[in-house]
């Protein structure tokens, strides 16, 4: 049974410019009631920050939201997964690098984004499903 991230993701993606400031990144979260964005530089996702990223890099720091760019505290190489990979591979990569955010990308192309929430939230759906499976298995005469 393969889940595609495709099918999983949010396709509505938070983006901020690398050249703009945290405040200015922040009012853009919030405005979406999002705690990441992707980071875009030329149009091109270079990098993420997140909502611990202003917690941990800039306020416990002391310094200014309106005098830091999203460039200076942002997670970079960005960390992606391609549309056409399967679930395991998305939560094997959000594993190993200890994320909850996962953006997808292909060619350069931001497709959406998988989240452990996103994951979660079909997680019934695929129980259903593996459970289905084994039982027709189990007890093949059996008509489903």
């Amino acid at each position: 049974m393969t889940y595609l991230i495709k099918d999983m993701m949010t396709k509505e993606v938070v983006t901020v410019d690398s050249e703009d400031t945290i405040e200015e990144a922040s009012k853009v979260m919030a405005e979406k009631r999002r705690g990441y964005a992707v980071v875009l530089r030329a149009g091109r996702p270079v990098g993420m920050v997140t909502e611990r990223d202003f917690v941990w890099k800039l306020i416990a720091k002391g310094k200014s939201p309106s005098k830091v760019k999203v460039s200076e505290v942002m997670s970079s190489p960005i960390i992606a997964v391609d549309p056409d990979a399967d679930l395991s591979t998305a939560v094997e990569i959000m594993e190993k690098h200890q994320i909850r955010r996962l953006p997808v990308i292909k060619d350069g192309i931001i497709y959406g984004i998988i989240t452990t929430r996103d994951i979660v939230n079909h997680f019934n759906e695929y129980v259903k499903k593996a459970m289905i499976e084994v039982t027709r298995y189990s007890f093949p005469r059996l008509l489903f």
